[in-house]
C-alpha cells in the first residue's frame, strides 16, 4: 500500500501519478490535497510519514512544486527517509542504498512521463543491503539519540 499526497501546487501531477497506480493496479491511499485550493504542504507530508511510520502503509509519495518542502517534513519522522529524487539515477540509488520510504517529487520540474519513469525506477529498485545496511543502521542510531 502506498501513501499518496501533494500540495496544491503537485495536485494535478498526483492525479496523473493515480492514474499510472490505477493501471498497474497498485493499491494507494490519498492523503490530499482534493483539489487544487492552497493548503499547507506541512500537514499532508505529516499525513504520509505518520501512516508509513505505523505501517498503515508500506511507502510514500510526496509532491509538491520542489518536492523539497515535503521531504524535510517527511524526514522529522523517526524511521522515514523520505529522498527527492528528479531522475531515474536518484531514484534508483534512493532505493539502493539509502532504503528510502517515501519518494519526494517536484511537480514544476517533472513531465508527467519523467514523474512516472522516476517513480517506476524507484518502485522497482531493491535496498542492496549489505555495507548500506550498516549506514542505514547508524541512522537509526542518530535518530534514537536526537528524535526524543
Amino acid at each position: 500500500m502506498i501513501a499518496i499526497g501533494s500540495d496544491h501546487g503537485g495536485y494535478r501531477l498526483k492525479e496523473e501519478i493515480k492514474k499510472y497506480l490505477d493501471e498497474k493496479n497498485i493499491e494507494y491511499k490519498d492523503y490530499g490535497s482534493m483539489n487544487e485550493e492552497r493548503v499547507d504542504y506541512p500537514n499532508i507530508a505529516k499525513e504520509v510519514a505518520l501512516a508509513i511510520q505505523k505501517k498503515e502503509c508500506d511507502k510514500g509519495i510526496l509532491i509538491c512544486r520542489s518536492g523539497l518542502g515535503m521531504s524535510i517534513v517527511a524526514n522529522k519522522f523517526k524511521g522515514i527517509r523520505c529522498t527527492p529524487c528528479h531522475d531515474e539515477y536518484t531514484a534508483k540509488y534512493a532505493k539502493l542504498h539509502n532504503d528510502s520510504n517515501i519518494l519526494a517529487l517536484g511537480a514544476d520540474d517533472l513531465t508527467v512521463n519523467d514523474a512516472i519513469c522516476i517513480l517506476r525506477m524507484w518502485l522497482a529498485t531493491e535496498f542492496e543491503g549489505g555495507r548500506h545496511q550498516e549506514r542505514i543502521d547508524l541512522i537509526k542510531q542518530i535518530e534514537n539519540e536526537n528524535m526524543k
